[in-house]
């Protein structure tokens, strides 16, 4: 059965605006020091001393914009943009991160599920890789991932070559992130 054409242009709408978004040029205020403090301290928590918090936050502003009320039509929310469900997983290990709405909680719970994500990629050996694929996994799942791995040729598989065989929203999402690190 053929989705009806309305369902189409649906979906197509949804998708160009999901790229327009991942698409958007830097500005200078997306790099104000707003929530700085709670991106170093959970970066340094997470990820150690000498893991560049700055990651984090532009993977937040490619989320929100750093919008701490922004809420997806999937259900995501806050400035990392965390599915309620998976916020409920990640505070049965962290029972201190109280209220998902909270930039400090918020920012914290994104963190730690990118380290998670980060300790599964052990392949890429370069700290950068593997980055780009837990923000890929951040974006698409995990499993998504994989399976674009698999289309690549994975003993040599970088970002760049798996990048072709994941969704368009997430290819355009960490192109953004690389992108706000490189306006740094």
């Amino acid at each position: 059965m053929q989705p009806a054409p309305f369902t189409l242009l649906l979906l197509l709408l949804a998708s160009a605006e999901q790229v327009l978004a991942a698409g958007k040029k830097t500005s200078v205020t997306d790099w104000s020091n707003k929530y700085d403090t709670h991106f170093k301290k959970h970066s340094k928590h997470y990820f150690g001393p000498n893991h560049d918090w700055r990651w984090f936050k532009a993977q937040a502003i490619a989320e929100s914009g750093l919008k701490p009320k922004a809420k997806s039509k999937s259900g995501a929310r806050g400035i990392m943009q965390i599915m309620p469900a998976t916020y409920k997983e990640i505070q049965k290990k962290n029972p201190h991160l109280k209220d998902i709405n909270s930039p400090r909680w918020n920012i914290a719970a994104g963190i730690y599920y990118d380290r998670k994500l980060y300790k599964r990629w052990v392949s890429p050996p370069d700290e950068n890789e593997r980055l780009y694929f837990a923000f890929g996994s951040y974006n698409a799942g995990y499993s998504r991932i994989i399976k674009s791995l698999k289309r690549a040729d994975p003993p040599t598989a970088s970002w760049e070559k798996v990048e072709h065989y994941v969704p368009g929203q997430t290819r355009h999402y960490v192109r953004r992130i690389r992108r706000l690190m490189d306006d740094l």
